[in-house]
């Protein structure tokens, strides 16, 4: 096979893999994706995606596709409970809907999608906008030098080998990742403490459930700790076990060791709480619980992201969003920096804005893995539990992408319900109607550095309009229409304030008021983004 050049590689095809290629062929960036597995999920995997996850995919019009899909799949809105059993009147709430005290902070809901419903999605997207996937592909060997990446792999069915040069690679080839290792990136943080498995089964779960609508249901019994998710028929269902009671007392976290069909049907049915159920086991999946991070998330020409990057308990459901935040953070970077609109500076923000916020998402993930699922585990440094909301939607990133306007207090996330417009932090969702059509503030983002202003911001657009900055104002008529009047209290500026909205919605300046010269303002802002 001829050898091919690329500006981007990207290594592994599942959830995150396949958002970097969709989010780089959205920006109309060449690159090639290459899986070793012959085809997207067979696992049903990561279910639970959050608020800023359904953001990303309604940016890439794919909100309405993905929430039908859902639809099919699974109960939506439901409860997070723990119970002793399925079968036991005892329940204990963590969320009573799963999108309790949020629906106002954005135009998009959390919901319940598997990896198998979602990758599809992603997958023919990224390929109508011109993306080249290679399934049944393995990489074999990755070398850098100081002007790219030289990739060597080798097609799974008939061997055959090809050479791929390419700018920059993007890992996204999971825990295990074989580019990280490669790359001599270590791994920190609290590392595995429990082999688990994934049982999925049928069986009749109807007069189980019954009229409650159950997104999770952790199982916390004397038998064993885990959690269901039900299909939305209650004809089928898996259940995660994280750790079983031995007869004397103990705990054994290797659940996966010496498993065999009998053992699997038991433990279905002791945590359903029906000793007579019939169940069938159609899968099991073995994995490893743990809470790690990269030590560094870019070296040189190569990126890590998802589980290359960072692994986490699955309490929570942070992992796949994670990683989704990753490659929204990262795409946008390479693609302004392939088409030679920003320096290389750019990409070293990369891992200045996500490692610290990934830092603490897998913290968080350990914290309610210890409170719901097992209190044995050490709780030396454990961070406290945050709320839920900001952890979605608020973090700061800092980096020289970001231009503060006010002194660092060090915080490490906001609160979404408050007033926002912080640099560094995701744009607040505010309700306007584009071309008389209903939207947020949100969907004014763009592939380029965007500037929003209030009403009054007539001397922002002239300025905008010399160095070529796309601006939208934001106000009681126009284009865009502002109807409660919350756009300059959300942004934290005046009528006469602006704001400059990085590709990921991130806030990257802001100006409460209009300055003498916003074009010389401007002009430096841009350049200092863009690392010109």
């Amino acid at each position: 096979m001829d050898d091919v050049r690329v500006p981007v590689l990207v290594v592994g095809g599942s959830l995150v893999g396949l958002t970097t290629s969709l989010l780089l062929a959205a920006q109309g960036v060449p690159h090639l994706l290459v899986e070793r597995h012959r085809g997207t999920a067979v696992h049903p995997r990561a279910a639970s995606f959050h608020q800023r996850t359904m953001e990303i995919f309604r940016g890439l019009g794919l909100q309405e596709a993905v929430e039908e899909a859902a639809a099919r799949e699974f109960v939506q809105n439901g409860a997070i409970v723990s119970v002793p059993n399925l079968a036991s009147p005892e329940v204990t709430y963590f969320f009573r809907h799963f999108n309790e005290g949020v629906e106002h902070l954005s135009p998009t809901s959390r919901l319940f999608i598997t990896q198998i419903g979602l990758e599809p999605l992603l997958r023919d997207r990224a390929r109508e906008l011109g993306a080249e996937h290679r399934y049944g592909t393995e990489l074999v060997d990755v070398r850098q030098d100081d002007d790219g990446v030289t990739a060597l792999l080798r097609n799974r069915d008939d061997g055959a080998e090809q050479t791929v040069r390419a700018d920059h690679l993007v890992a996204a080839d999971g825990a295990h990742s074989q580019v990280r290792e490669r790359a001599g990136i270590e791994l920190a943080g609290r590392g595995s403490f429990a082999e688990c498995v994934t049982i999925y089964f049928r069986a009749d779960l109807r007069e189980l459930i019954g009229d409650r609508a159950l997104s999770v249901v952790y199982v916390n019994s004397p038998e064993l700790l885990g959690f269901f998710r039900f299909s939305l028929a209650g004809d089928s269902g898996f259940l995660a076990v994280f750790s079983t009671t031995e007869a004397d007392g103990s705990r054994d976290t290797h659940v996966a060791e010496d498993l065999d069909p009998a053992r699997c049907t038991a433990l279905v049915r002791t945590a359903l709480g029906r000793p007579d159920i019939d169940v069938e086991v159609d899968n099991v999946q073995r994995w490893t619980a743990g809470a790690t991070h990269a030590a560094r998330f870019r070296d040189r020409r190569i990126f890590l992201a998802g589980d290359a990057a960072h692994v986490m308990p699955p309490t929570g459901g942070f992992g796949g969003n994670t990683g989704v935040a990753d490659a929204h953070n990262l795409a946008w970077k390479l693609a302004l920096v392939t088409r030679g609109l920003a320096g290389d500076g750019l990409l070293d923000t990369y891992d200045a804005e996500r490692r610290p916020v990934c830092d603490l998402i897998v913290e968080q993930a350990y914290t309610r893995y210890v409170l719901r699922v097992d209190p044995t585990l050490s709780r030396e440094g454990m961070a406290p539990p945050m709320d839920d909301a900001s952890i979605e939607l608020g973090p700061v990133h800092r980096s020289a992408a970001v231009l503060p306007d006010e002194p660092d207090d060090g915080a490490r996330l906001v609160d979404p319900r408050l007033p926002g417009g912080r640099p560094g932090t995701r744009a607040p969702h505010v309700p306007v109607t584009v071309d008389g059509a209903p939207g947020s503030v949100l969907d004014l983002v763009g592939p380029d550095l965007v500037l929003l202003t209030g009403g009054k911001g007539d001397r922002w657009t002239e300025a905008a309009a010399a160095i070529g900055l796309a601006t939208s104002t934001v106000s009681a008529a126009g284009p865009v229409v502002d109807p409660g009047g919350r756009f300059g209290e959300a942004f934290g500026i005046e009528d006469d304030g602006a704001v400059v909205l990085r590709p990921d919605g991130i806030v990257a300046w802001r100006a409460r008021r209009c300055p003498d010269d916003p074009a010389a303002v401007l002009d430096g802002v841009v350049r200092t983004v863009l690392a010109r």
